[in-house]
């Protein structure tokens, strides 16, 4: 373990400050995992990794926030199951909102003064632009489970810790309503962490099943305007704030896209660019988009450079996420075909081939029989992908010979 931590203190050393610095935007750092790599270099374009603590969010809003999510109900519930887990293994347990932001948190007496110490309490931020590379906005972009240990972190703030988290849902409805998060330090760091992580999150979704659904859902068009913005660019396009799906045009859908795609920001003239390509559309006309669009996000879209001011979570970039990471199997599962089909946009025509070319490749190298399975409900016509699997699988039939209980050969 410690052996560990020094090989991940050494590799963080050599990358993360020159990502702040912008010496390194184009190496990947080795030694770390995919999934890590590609947080530090978001978490680079945001903020230093000697930030102290995370931001904190107004009191009565976060108090508000938790007493409208089904999650307190939940937490309720379990009240005493979760502060005993905390207690009997020196851990820091919270729940947050779609957005990371922590919602209610109770740990034992040695890490609660830990978890003051960097804002991790009720109100506390901790996506990504706000603190960093951490396991609580991992899981809820990855919609997974995850564990970040010691300096994966990107803050040097909580590299004595070790994280593990699950992402909560509405099991009626599937919608991500926050993440259960288990922290302590690293020497503390167990197997059976992860484990323990999804086993009180299905716990808590077991609770949230019995909350009227009016309940679990809030007021027609209301919510707190700060969770997630999730993008779901493949095949059928929708765009969700908070767990409510946005009436939108397709421009502004595709506004969203190009943001969500350059989180770094883009000025008024790139933007037209990569949305209408040689078109003769006025500056004015974009100009009008965009306000329009900032009305409907709550004001949650800045400029100078353009930018959405929220935590977004994006499929067609999970999709790719997940493959840098070997995952092929759960880039099909978030694979919903091609990226928005009717956009003219030059630069969201390219991003979308390159998303699926760079699927079909990892299912030719490798064609799991799950995993192709669920691409062709998306892509029935993609014969290579099936011509390609069905040598495959016969091979492994024929491999695994004979099943007991089936005919035999005559003699």
């Amino acid at each position: 373990m410690r052996k560990l931590r020094s090989s991940l203190t050494q590799v963080w050393d050599q990358n993360v400050c020159a990502l702040g610095d912008q010496r390194a935007a184009d190496g990947v750092p080795g030694g770390v995992r995919t999934e890590i790599a590609s947080s530090w270099k978001r978490s680079a374009r945001h903020i230093s990794p000697g930030v102290t603590e995370a931001l904190l969010s107004n009191e009565s809003d976060t108090r508000a926030a938790f007493q409208a999510s089904p999650l307190s109900t939940a937490v309720r519930q379990l009240d005493a199951e979760l502060r005993a887990a905390a207690d009997d293994g020196d851990l820091v347990i919270a729940v947050t909102d779609p957005g990371a932001r922590i919602l209610w948190t109770h740990g034992s007496s040695v890490m609660r003064r830990t978890a003051e110490k960097v804002n991790f309490v009720p109100g506390g931020r901790w996506d990504e632009a706000s603190v960093g590379t951490n396991a609580l906005d991992l899981a809820l972009r990855l919609d997974r489970t995850a564990t970040v240990y010691s300096a994966e972190h990107f803050s040097s703030c909580v590299h004595d810790w070790v994280c593990y988290a699950a992402p909560v849902h509405d099991p009626r409805t599937g919608r991500q309503l926050g993440v259960l998060d288990l922290s302590t330090t690293w020497d503390r760091a167990h197997p059976i962490g992860l484990a323990m992580a999804r086993a009180l999150a299905r716990l808590m979704e077991r609770e949230v099943r019995s909350v009227p659904m009016q309940a679990a859902t809030g007021p027609e068009g209301g919510g707190c305007g700060r969770g997630l913005l999730d993008l779901r660019l493949l095949g059928r396009a929708s765009v969700w704030l908070d767990g409510r799906p946005l009436r939108l045009a397709r421009r502004q859908t595709e506004i969203l896209a190009l943001l969500a795609l350059s989180p770094e920001g883009l000025d008024l003239g790139e933007l037209h660019a990569r949305l209408y390509g040689d078109r003769p559309v006025s500056l004015g006309t974009l100009k009008a988009e965009m306000s329009q669009l900032r009305g409907v996000l709550g004001g949650r879209l800045a400029s100078r450079p353009y930018r959405i001011d929220l935590p977004v979570r994006c499929d067609a970039t999970d999709v790719l996420e997940r493959l840098r990471a070997g995952d092929v199997a759960g880039a099909c599962e978030r694979y919903g075909g091609e990226l928005l089909p009717w956009s003219e946009s030059p630069v969201l025509i390219e991003y979308g081939h390159f998303v699926t070319v760079a699927l079909r490749t990892a299912l030719l190298s490798d064609p799991q029989p799950a995993a192709v399975l669920r691409y062709t409900e998306r892509a029935p016509y993609d014969l290579e992908i099936l011509e390609r699997w069905a040598p495959a699988e016969r091979g492994r039939v024929a491999a695994a010979g004979p099943q007991s209980g089936g005919p035999r050969p005559g003699r």
